[in-house]
């Protein structure tokens, strides 16, 4: 990403392809990663039909009879052992997406209104939520975290942060990373920067099953990213950031429950405050390195959340 002459970001794709997790991609799930993976791709830990085609839990709806597993071992239905590795993955050329944009390439790179982040969290975390400005939105993304699924070493559902999601790739310190980050929105035109939002498509009820649809459905959040920077959409100001303001999230369609909405997009005062004491340790990691902003960014959320719990 680069600054050009009108002030605003703008952004080329360094890449040539897509990745992804396989178990659970289906025309259903996901038709367009399956119309691009379809040829000319890499596809790794995945089962093998007899006719040497692929297959993974959940590209169909039916099992194959009979099918050689991960390890190229006989697998049938009812074996007692998933056919792909659940971390299977594909790779596939970018160019074969058939919804890719026309200019993908351009060297100009495109304007970039909106920087999403996301973490998979159970609890604790909304929907999605703006950051109040870019200072805060690098605050965000300072602390984002995941629980662990079969991606990562470590026992799964375990809390672990991950900065930006940079943590595997930054190839330099954490903290001169973050100041780099504040660097900019010192430097920038605050009114020509990207918007900050973090994702949250995994929180899940109090008897383990997802509250939001995901896949497909997740654009209606991204209809309401796009109308907050137009201008078109409302929120609510709260302790962590601003959620989409009642009626705001476009909901025709899909029979969600009020409730269900509201759970979505709670702010957990009291587990929030709860993780301020992990997110302190989190940041102790990166010593005298760490922005001293990001520290005041962290106070100023817990004494908003300690008047919220009032």
């Amino acid at each position: 990403m680069k600054f050009r002459s009108d002030g605003r970001l703008y952004a080329i794709n360094p890449e040539a392809g897509f990745f992804g997790v396989a178990p659970g991609t289906s025309a259903k799930s996901n038709l367009n990663a399956l119309l691009t993976a379809s040829r000319s791709s890499v596809c790794t830990n995945c089962a093998v039909t007899p006719d040497r085609d692929v297959w993974w839990e959940g590209m169909t709806e039916e099992e194959p009879h009979e099918l050689f597993d991960w390890l190229r071992r006989l697998w049938r239905p009812g074996c007692g052992r998933p056919a792909a590795n659940p971390n299977a993955r594909f790779t596939t050329p970018a160019r074969q997406c058939p919804v890719i944009a026309p200019e993908w390439e351009d060297p100009n790179g495109a304007p970039v209104d909106v920087i999403l982040m996301g973490g998979r969290r159970a609890n604790v975390v909304p929907l999605v939520t703006e950051a109040f400005d870019w200072q805060h939105g690098s605050f965000i993304g300072s602390i984002m975290g995941s629980e662990t699924t079969a991606a990562a070493a470590g026992t799964v559902g375990t809390l672990r942060r991950d900065p930006m999601a940079m943590l595997p790739f930054c190839g330099y310190h954490m903290g001169d990373y973050f100041s780099h980050w504040l660097k900019i929105g010192r430097a920038a035109d605050q009114a020509k920067l990207p918007r900050i939002y973090y994702v949250n498509w995994f929180r899940r009820s109090e008897n383990g099953k997802f509250l939001w649809p995901g896949f497909g459905e997740n654009s209606r959040v991204l209809k309401w990213v796009f109308e907050r920077v137009s201008g078109k959409a409302g929120a609510v100001d709260t302790p962590i950031g601003r959620v989409p303001a009642p009626g705001d999230l476009d909901l025709s369609g899909p029979d969600l429950p009020r409730a269900v909405v509201d759970e979505l997009l709670k702010v957990d005062v009291e587990g929030c405050l709860a993780e301020i004491p992990l997110i302190r340790e989190h940041f102790a990691v990166f010593g005298d390195r760490l922005p001293a902003e990001l520290d005041h960014r962290l106070n100023v959320m817990e004494q908003r959340l300690r008047k919220a719990a009032i």
